[in-house]
């Protein structure tokens, strides 16, 4: 890309991102998302984090993998798994760690 393309580039995301926000402070309270989108609008987070963190955890360096030399994987799934059953914060960062740890010392 030229230096005007990544100027234009970068100008153009500036004006969609304040034209966007912008829009929900004209309209003020009158302004009102119907309740099916506000439904949606929950789960935007997870599925933001998802996106974030799924590639990480199952990518590796000869692609997508589920094998036991992927030890990102199992420890953040033991860790979902401590979370979902003690809702534990601090117990999911251990147990995920711990079993982080375990497999690469264990596993070669």
């Amino acid at each position: 890309m030229t230096t005007t393309q990544i100027w234009l580039a970068i100008l153009g995301m500036t004006f969609v991102t304040a034209f966007t926000r912008a829009m929900f402070l004209i309209g003020g309270e009158r302004t009102v998302l119907p309740e099916r989108v506000q439904r949606m609008l929950r789960y935007a987070p997870a599925a933001a984090l998802a996106a974030v963190v799924l590639p990480d955890v199952l990518e590796t360096g000869n692609g997508l993998s589920f094998g036991l030399s992927n030890h990102e994987f199992y420890a953040t799934v033991a860790g979902l798994g401590w979370y979902l059953w003690r809702r534990s914060m601090i117990g999911t960062i251990v147990v995920g760690m711990a079993v982080f740890t375990v497999l690469r010392l264990a596993v070669h």
